[in-house]
């Protein structure tokens, strides 16, 4: 089989070429060709691993004609290879980045010499060849881990920041908290504003300009000395979980800002883990979520944990 050429200009024999005989969707034409499961067929789909006639193809219900040329990776990724200690890809299409970003790298340029993952993400496209920047979408403050999405172009970034609270139908957490909390699951609601030296605080009234603010809380694990538990937003204030878990007189541990001093891993201790939107093109549903840190597992396992209903 001649070696194809792949989108960087480089030969890559790892593909496997078809021919299309007859015209239909790209998903039944993938399933009836590789032998592949629905999933894996997607998943290679999402890692820009198919190519028709050459261009990277991601959607499943593209329609193909007889005589398209279709080269589908023997690798979920079609060859794209990125390396970064600071930022991973999890998902990639012509119109968006899904990354994971590491503690202690801000989500954007804050000073000529910040490192920050658009400036990592930009130097990947640029690299790769791809005629295109990364658009902020939204930001995670620099010590929070976890999933993060990116635009490739303003069209799509406007798309989703005039629309996100529609298009974002799912987003969590994971924190270590100080102290075992009581109740197994709840909700914080309280209003957020910020004062002069920048401090966000919590008030029962909206007096002042302060913005709603809904928390939900699920423990998953909890010890004398710890808390871990999950938080889904409703609403996305600055610093909404940090200000609500100190509220509840548990603050995240190693926050600096709002903790009580308790910072058994050295840093920050929340964790982006789950992020569900609307493809804003595609309209696909698009669902990500990474393992639980396993250093917060381990920090509440090591003092003693009990289940939240054992708790009781």
């Amino acid at each position: 089989m001649k070696e194809r050429q792949d989108i960087h200009g480089r030969a890559n024999a790892d593909y496997t070429n078809y021919t299309v005989q007859a015209a239909q969707p790209l998903l039944e034409f993938l399933l009836t060709h590789t032998g592949q499961s629905r999933n894996k067929v997607k998943d290679t789909l999402r890692g820009q691993g198919v190519t028709v006639d050459g261009r990277i193809a991601t959607r499943h219900d593209m329609l193909l004609q007889p005589g398209t040329r279709v080269s589908v990776s023997r690798t979920k990724q079609g060859g794209r290879q990125f390396s970064n200690r600071w930022v991973k890809i999890v998902y990639e299409d012509r119109w968006l980045l899904v990354v994971e970003k590491a503690a202690g790298i801000l989500s954007m340029a804050a000073g000529h010499s910040s490192l920050n993952v658009k400036q990592v993400l930009d130097d990947y496209l640029l690299k790769t060849r791809q005629p295109c920047r990364a658009h902020v979408v939204h930001r995670l403050d620099r010590d929070t881990s976890g999933l993060m999405l990116y635009a490739k172009d303003i069209q799509t970034e406007q798309v989703l920041e005039h629309g996100w609270h529609d298009i974002v139908y799912d987003r969590r957490y994971v924190a270590l908290l100080s102290g075992r909390m009581e109740q197994a699951q709840g909700t914080v609601e309280s209003y957020l504003r910020d004062n002069k030296a920048y401090y966000t605080y919590s008030s029962a009234t909206a007096d002042g300009g302060g913005k709603l603010a809904i928390t939900h809380y699920r423990v998953l694990q909890a010890s004398e000395r710890y808390t871990l538990a999950e938080f889904r937003l409703e609403t996305g204030r600055k610093n909404q979980i940090r200000v609500h878990a100190a509220d509840m007189g548990h603050p995240v541990c190693g926050d600096v800002k709002y903790g009580n001093g308790d910072n058994p891993l050295g840093r920050l201790c929340l964790h982006a883990y789950m992020l569900c939107f609307t493809h804003p093109v595609t309209g696909e549903n698009m669902q990500f979520a990474t393992p639980l840190p396993a250093a917060y597992r381990q920090a509440v396992s090591g003092a003693r944990a009990r289940a939240p209903q054992e708790s009781r």
